[in-house]
Protein backbone atom coordinates (compact mmCIF):
# COMPACT_ATOMS: atom_id res chain seq x y z
CA UNK A 1 0.00 0.00 0.00
CA UNK A 2 1.34 3.43 -0.97
CA UNK A 3 2.22 5.67 1.95
CA UNK A 4 0.55 9.11 2.15
CA UNK A 5 2.94 11.77 3.38
CA UNK A 6 1.86 15.30 4.12
CA UNK A 7 4.24 18.24 3.93
CA UNK A 8 3.21 21.29 5.94
CA UNK A 9 2.93 23.90 3.20
CA UNK A 10 2.61 27.14 5.15
CA UNK A 11 6.14 28.49 4.58
CA UNK A 12 9.58 27.16 3.77
CA UNK A 13 11.03 24.41 1.54
CA UNK A 14 7.93 22.22 1.26
CA UNK A 15 7.98 21.66 -2.54
CA UNK A 16 11.46 20.12 -2.41
CA UNK A 17 10.32 17.62 0.23
CA UNK A 18 7.30 16.68 -1.90
CA UNK A 19 9.53 16.03 -4.93
CA UNK A 20 11.91 13.89 -2.83
CA UNK A 21 9.10 11.82 -1.30
CA UNK A 22 7.29 11.30 -4.62
CA UNK A 23 10.55 10.13 -6.22
CA UNK A 24 10.52 7.28 -3.67
CA UNK A 25 7.03 6.19 -4.70
CA UNK A 26 4.91 7.71 -1.91
CA UNK A 27 1.94 10.02 -2.40
CA UNK A 28 2.25 13.55 -1.05
CA UNK A 29 -0.24 16.12 0.18
CA UNK A 30 0.56 19.83 0.51
CA UNK A 31 -1.01 20.40 3.93
CA UNK A 32 -2.46 23.90 4.26
CA UNK A 33 -5.43 23.15 6.54
CA UNK A 34 -5.70 20.87 9.61
CA UNK A 35 -8.35 18.63 8.05
CA UNK A 36 -5.77 17.58 5.43
CA UNK A 37 -3.90 15.68 8.19
CA UNK A 38 -6.57 12.95 8.18
CA UNK A 39 -5.40 9.69 6.64
CA UNK A 40 -1.71 10.65 6.52
CA UNK A 41 0.93 8.09 7.44
CA UNK A 42 3.50 10.82 8.04
CA UNK A 43 3.97 14.57 8.15
CA UNK A 44 7.09 16.56 7.29
CA UNK A 45 7.44 20.00 8.86
CA UNK A 46 9.97 21.73 6.60
CA UNK A 47 12.69 24.25 7.15
CA UNK A 48 11.89 27.93 6.87
CA UNK A 49 11.48 30.43 9.68
CA UNK A 50 10.31 28.74 12.89
CA UNK A 51 8.56 31.78 14.35
CA UNK A 52 6.71 32.48 11.07
CA UNK A 53 5.66 28.84 10.68
CA UNK A 54 4.60 28.75 14.35
CA UNK A 55 2.44 31.87 13.97
CA UNK A 56 0.78 30.41 10.87
CA UNK A 57 0.22 27.13 12.72
CA UNK A 58 -1.53 29.11 15.45
CA UNK A 59 -3.62 31.11 12.95
CA UNK A 60 -4.75 27.98 11.11
CA UNK A 61 -5.10 25.96 14.36
CA UNK A 62 -2.62 23.20 13.58
CA UNK A 63 -1.15 22.52 17.02
CA UNK A 64 -3.79 20.27 18.56
CA UNK A 65 -4.59 18.36 15.33
CA UNK A 66 -0.90 17.51 14.74
CA UNK A 67 -0.48 16.43 18.37
CA UNK A 68 -3.62 14.28 18.12
CA UNK A 69 -2.71 12.71 14.77
CA UNK A 70 0.76 11.83 16.06
CA UNK A 71 -0.80 10.28 19.20
CA UNK A 72 -2.86 7.95 17.00
CA UNK A 73 0.08 6.89 14.82
CA UNK A 74 1.13 9.56 12.32
CA UNK A 75 4.92 9.85 12.04
CA UNK A 76 6.41 13.36 12.11
CA UNK A 77 9.74 14.62 10.76
CA UNK A 78 10.95 18.14 11.40
CA UNK A 79 13.79 19.59 9.29
CA UNK A 80 15.63 22.69 10.51
CA UNK A 81 12.75 24.99 11.60
CA UNK A 82 10.60 21.86 11.76
CA UNK A 83 13.03 20.33 14.27
CA UNK A 84 12.51 23.40 16.46
CA UNK A 85 8.74 23.08 16.16
CA UNK A 86 8.61 19.41 17.25
CA UNK A 87 11.05 19.84 20.17
CA UNK A 88 9.93 19.44 23.77
CA UNK A 89 12.06 22.48 24.63
CA UNK A 90 13.54 25.42 22.69
CA UNK A 91 16.70 26.68 24.43
CA UNK A 92 16.35 30.31 23.30
CA UNK A 93 12.69 30.59 22.36
CA UNK A 94 10.99 33.93 21.93
CA UNK A 95 8.45 34.96 24.56
CA UNK A 96 5.40 33.91 22.51
CA UNK A 97 7.05 31.02 20.64
CA UNK A 98 5.38 27.63 21.01
CA UNK A 99 6.43 24.17 19.93
CA UNK A 100 4.44 20.96 19.52
CA UNK A 101 6.46 19.39 22.38
CA UNK A 102 6.41 16.00 20.66
CA UNK A 103 10.06 14.93 20.75
CA UNK A 104 12.19 14.78 23.88
CA UNK A 105 14.91 17.10 22.58
CA UNK A 106 16.16 20.58 23.46
CA UNK A 107 16.93 22.67 20.34
CA UNK A 108 18.81 25.97 20.06
CA UNK A 109 17.65 28.29 17.25
CA UNK A 110 20.21 29.78 14.80
CA UNK A 111 22.93 27.98 16.77
CA UNK A 112 25.60 28.19 14.06
CA UNK A 113 24.96 31.88 13.35
CA UNK A 114 23.06 34.04 10.88
CA UNK A 115 22.35 33.39 7.18
CA UNK A 116 25.92 34.29 6.20
CA UNK A 117 27.20 31.48 8.43
CA UNK A 118 25.28 28.82 6.49
CA UNK A 119 27.43 25.90 5.28
CA UNK A 120 27.57 22.33 3.98
CA UNK A 121 29.27 19.41 5.72
CA UNK A 122 29.61 15.65 5.30
CA UNK A 123 27.72 13.72 7.98
CA UNK A 124 27.94 10.11 9.11
CA UNK A 125 24.22 9.31 9.54
CA UNK A 126 23.17 6.13 11.32
CA UNK A 127 20.96 3.68 9.41
CA UNK A 128 21.88 4.92 5.94
CA UNK A 129 24.31 3.07 3.68
CA UNK A 130 26.54 4.46 0.99
CA UNK A 131 28.91 6.74 2.88
CA UNK A 132 28.57 10.26 4.22
CA UNK A 133 25.51 12.41 3.63
CA UNK A 134 26.08 16.03 2.54
CA UNK A 135 24.24 18.18 5.08
CA UNK A 136 23.05 21.64 4.05
CA UNK A 137 22.88 23.87 7.14
CA UNK A 138 21.02 27.16 6.58
CA UNK A 139 20.76 29.38 9.66
CA UNK A 140 20.58 26.02 11.36
CA UNK A 141 19.70 25.05 14.90
CA UNK A 142 21.44 22.28 16.77
CA UNK A 143 20.07 19.78 19.24
CA UNK A 144 21.59 20.59 22.62
CA UNK A 145 20.36 17.53 24.50
CA UNK A 146 18.13 14.50 24.13
CA UNK A 147 16.03 12.56 26.60
CA UNK A 148 15.99 8.84 27.26
CA UNK A 149 14.70 6.88 24.33
CA UNK A 150 16.03 9.35 21.74
CA UNK A 151 18.60 7.92 19.33
CA UNK A 152 21.24 10.31 18.00
CA UNK A 153 21.59 9.72 14.25
CA UNK A 154 24.28 12.28 13.33
CA UNK A 155 26.57 14.91 14.80
CA UNK A 156 28.46 17.87 13.40
CA UNK A 157 31.17 19.72 15.29
CA UNK A 158 30.23 17.98 18.52
CA UNK A 159 26.58 18.98 18.25
CA UNK A 160 23.63 16.69 17.46
CA UNK A 161 22.38 17.24 13.91
CA UNK A 162 19.83 14.41 13.63
CA UNK A 163 17.86 12.23 16.02
CA UNK A 164 14.87 9.92 16.17
CA UNK A 165 12.41 8.84 18.84
CA UNK A 166 9.89 6.20 17.80
CA UNK A 167 7.75 7.73 15.05
CA UNK A 168 9.54 11.09 15.29
CA UNK A 169 12.65 12.33 13.49
CA UNK A 170 14.49 15.66 13.60
CA UNK A 171 17.25 16.92 11.30
CA UNK A 172 18.82 20.34 11.77
CA UNK A 173 19.93 20.40 8.13
CA UNK A 174 18.03 20.26 4.81
CA UNK A 175 18.09 16.80 3.13
CA UNK A 176 15.52 18.00 0.60
CA UNK A 177 18.09 20.36 -0.99
CA UNK A 178 20.68 17.68 -1.83
CA UNK A 179 19.10 15.37 -4.40
CA UNK A 180 20.22 12.49 -2.15
CA UNK A 181 17.13 10.40 -1.24
CA UNK A 182 18.63 8.40 1.63
CA UNK A 183 17.22 10.35 4.59
CA UNK A 184 13.78 10.59 3.00
CA UNK A 185 13.98 6.81 2.48
CA UNK A 186 14.96 6.39 6.15
CA UNK A 187 11.87 8.38 7.16
CA UNK A 188 9.55 6.39 4.87
CA UNK A 189 10.95 2.93 5.69
CA UNK A 190 11.95 3.17 9.36
CA UNK A 191 10.00 6.05 10.92
CA UNK A 192 6.71 5.87 9.00
CA UNK A 193 7.06 2.13 8.45
CA UNK A 194 7.72 1.34 12.12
Amino acid sequence: MTKRIGVLALQGAFREHMISVEALGATTVAVRLPEQLEGLDGLIIPGGESTAIGKLMTTYRFYEPIIHRHAVGMAVWGTCAGAILIAREIADCLVDQRSLELMDINVRRNAYGRQAASFEADLDVAHIAGGDFRGVFIRAPWIESVGEGVEVLARHGGHIAAARQGRLMATTFHPELTGDPRIHRLFLEEIVGE
